[in-house]
């Protein structure tokens, strides 16, 4: 086993510790440990802790005896740092041979804390691992300080991580973050054995770093003008950059700076039209989704440019990293392009793929003549690997697998488990905890290939901090024991026990952390005389969920909700946890119609990740939101579709309907036509007539479209409702040619 918990088996529950302890003996059940450690042995004694503790230090150990005097003292601990050589009084000693921050191996975090009865004792080789233990003794220690002295159970830990690289992705271009909160958020990955920042600092929609040499990336490609005419953006400057690698250094973290290429460029273009294959005009983009203008792979001038870009990047952060983005480049502005297609014919590539690995080994080599080694997200095995990149693999696992078996580094963030920007009903905190950063088919003597993992924070539909805070956390905590310990063996419910001990230290923090998995269970019946009953349960019973409706009016939900036959009602449903806000709000739309629950038979396939609750979602009484995440959308992806009803008995009905999204920056379209057939014997179908979209293709935003057709008051039993595919993704389209989209989410009789 990586960790050994419980060597504590026959130990913890008072074998050998002596008799007659205090009531107020902290036992390692109540430590609280996340990440888990990899050795914990209790030693049979009893160790006090002072009311007023003394703290000593070598030199090499010194920063880190006054950042955690500091931090005892904030939670109400008398706390000094021993300026003498000889603290003969001393509590806690701290010992290190190596002052330097640098993370080459997992060595260099590895610590040894010794709670013996004359003391505390924390040492490490190199200060980065002091820094990781004393975490671990905050977490051992009460979050306030207590009246008397502090008594804990003897014991031996020895601990280092699993994996080398331990991060957390933040995207600071679809919105826009300060440095207070960046700071915080670098506490937050020490708290919790993170080593890793990624910093997203360049996208289509924002340019979020100063560069001296082209002053229009802050003064036009920083802000964007949002579709309801707001100026919204900003960016940091150097020395804004320096302060908080500074800061990140002193916690230990190493900060990689993500500056996208050769695609999610379009900001930087609008500030420099030259940059691009037809020279522009261009506007900083201020919606989501992938476009196609990028970087002109034929013009020597761009590479000058990000030349000249990556030199100021690199003057600021010293890591050996520089992460180039390399994701989701559209190929038709190069396919189109003069000067890319010379290019290609000049360097003998055979298409626009190889003409990208071209481009990003061009960056590679300039990065490497700079002792810096280049990250790319896993397109960049497209057309060729160059040697020294490291893949992050983030459409599932293979990439991470093709880098290994290449000899290269991998660093793991399938969207199947990393991705803290979607919904929890995709990703909660026990499929975090799940997460296998080792993909069972990689051969044993490859798994050194794979550097570790990270969990990513894409910020389109996260504008806040509450909001960031919320999607993050608790998630972040499983996560950090997935890449620290790394248990072969996992016991979620221990776990969910330990990390609910971090949420007084959370709170405290003033992180607003959001539910552990969806926060509340919802399921519908058809009640009496067409009503639709609606049951909610929280995630946990230290949860409630308030409701409000468009009145105004709130009220908790204890008990079921009745809606009227033939009735749409709207809520807002906010789930709370100890009196406390718990993430975010979730608007809640319920339909009470004639075909709830009926019996749903499909000829299409619905995609794995849009389910929806499977065909029978689409009559539950359940409406989507704008969202096509939020976990009622149902997602077809290139083909008609053919729906059945039974309804159980005859009914009569004169408002037949689909409810459809349209959100084209994910390829998804509105059906070209959708017909409604009714009949009263199986298979005996009567055409009522056929509706098409009134949502134009060219929509960029969201938008919900209830399908619907009207007819004279007819009785049926049956229903057949088919949808016609759209059509692959349209010309004028970035990804045009490939195959689209139809989501929908209820089929509504009334």
């Amino acid at each position: 086993m990586r960790y050994l918990l419980l060597i504590l088996t026959g130990l913890l529950w008072g074998c050998t510790l002596p008799k007659g302890e205090p009531a107020n003996l902290l036992l390692p059940k109540e430590w609280s440990l996340v990440p888990m450690v990899q050795h914990l042995e209790l030693t049979g004694k009893t160790m006090v802790l002072p009311t007023r503790i003394v703290i000593a230090a070598n030199d090499c150990a010194e920063p880190v005896a006054k950042q955690i005097a500091e931090l005892l003292n904030q939670r109400g601990y008398t706390a000094r740092f021993c300026e003498s050589k000889n603290c003969s009084d001393a509590a806690i000693t701290l010992r290190c041979d190596d002052a330097g921050f640098r993370l080459e191996s997992t060595a260099d975090e590895a610590y040894e804390l010794q709670i013996q009865n004359r003391g505390i004792e924390l040492f490490a080789a190199r200060l980065t691992g002091l820094h990781r233990g004393i975490y671990t003794l905050l977490q051992i220690l009460p979050l306030e300080a207590p009246e008397a002295a502090v008594h804990l159970a003897t014991a031996q830990i020895k601990d280092q991580p699993a994996f080398l690289h331990r991060g957390m992705l933040l995207d600071v271009c679809r919105h826009f973050f300060d440095v207070q909160t960046v700071k915080d958020y670098i506490d937050l990955l020490a708290r919790y054995k993170m080593n890793t920042l990624h910093w997203h600092l360049t996208e289509d929609q924002g340019w979020r770093i100063e560069i001296e040499a082209y002053p229009l990336l802050t003064e036009i490609a920083a802000w964007r003008t949002e579709i309801d005419g707001t100026r919204y953006g900003g960016y940091y400057t150097k020395e804004q950059i320096r302060e908080v690698v500074h800061y990140a250094a002193e916690k230990h973290i190493q900060i990689i700076p993500e500056i996208e290429l050769p695609g999610h460029s379009q900001a930087a273009l609008a500030a420099y039209p030259w940059l691009g294959c037809t020279g522009g005009p261009y506007e900083v983009a201020n919606d989501w989704g992938v476009f196609r203008e990028i970087y002109c792979a034929g013009n020597d001038s761009v590479f000058t440019f990000l030349k000249t870009v990556l030199s100021e990047v690199m003057e600021l952060f010293p890591g050996p990293y520089i992460h180039i983005g390399g994701d989701e480049a559209p190929k038709y502005r190069w396919e189109n392009c003069q000067k890319c297609q010379q290019r290609m014919a000049g360097q003998g590539l055979h298409d626009e793929h190889e003409l990208q690995s071209w481009f990003i080994g061009e960056i590679a080599e300039f990065l490497a003549d700079n002792n810096r080694m280049l990250i790319g997200w896993d397109e960049i095995l497209e057309g060729g690997l160059h040697p020294d990149a490291v893949v992050q693999s983030w459409r599932g696992m293979e990439g991470g697998v093709a880098a290994a078996e290449a000899g290269q580094n991998a660093i793991m963030s399938p969207t199947s488990h990393c991705y803290f920007d979607y919904d929890l009903r995709a990703i909660d905190l026990e499929k975090v905890y799940s997460f296998n950063l080792i993909p069972a088919d990689l051969d044993s003597s490859l798994h050194h290939f794979i550097l570790g993992g990270e969990c990513n924070l894409w910020t389109e539909h996260i504008p806040d901090r509450a909001t960031l805070d919320a999607q993050t956390f608790p998630r972040l905590l499983a996560m950090s024991e997935v890449l620290w310990t790394a248990p072969r063996e996992r016991d979620f419910e221990a776990f969910r026990e330990r990390m609910r001990g971090q949420y007084p230290l959370l709170r405290k923090l003033g992180v607003q952390y959001g539910a552990e998995t969806f926060p509340f269970q919802i399921s519908t019946t058809a009640a009496e005389d067409g009503r639709l009953k609606v049951e909610l349960n929280p995630w946990t019973d230290e949860a409630a969920l308030l409701l409000t409706d468009k009145d105004g009016n709130s009220f908790y939900a204890d008990d079921h909700l009745l809606i009227p036959a033939r009735v749409r009602r709207d809520y807002n449903i906010q789930p709370m946890h100890l009196g406390a806000v718990a993430g975010k709000s979730h608007a809640l739309s319920l339909a009470a119609h004639l075909a709830i629950h009926a019996e749903v038979e499909g000829e299409a396939s619905f995609h794995h990740q849009y389910t929806a609750g499977g065909l029978q979602g689409l009559t539950d009484g359940l409406l989507g939101s704008g969202n096509f995440r939020d976990g009622r959308w149902q997602g077809y992806w290139g083909q008609d579709l053919d729906f059945r009803l039974d309804l159980g008995k005859e009914v009569s009905a004169e408002y037949l309907a689909i409810r459809t999204l349209q959100y084209n920056n994910a390829w998804i379209f509105m059906p070209a036509e959708v017909s409604f057939y009714t009949a009263t014997e199986p298979g005996i179908w009567t055409l009522q007539g056929s509706v098409k979209p009134q949502t134009p293709p060219q929509a960029r935003t969201e938008m919900v479209e209830e399908m619907a057709l009207r007819i004279p008051e007819t009785r049926f039993r049956y229903l057949r409702v088919t949808a016609a595919y759209p059509g692959d993704v349209p010309s004028w389209h970035e990804a045009a040619g490939s195959k689209s989209w139809i989501f929908l989410d209820e089929i509504i009789v009334e």
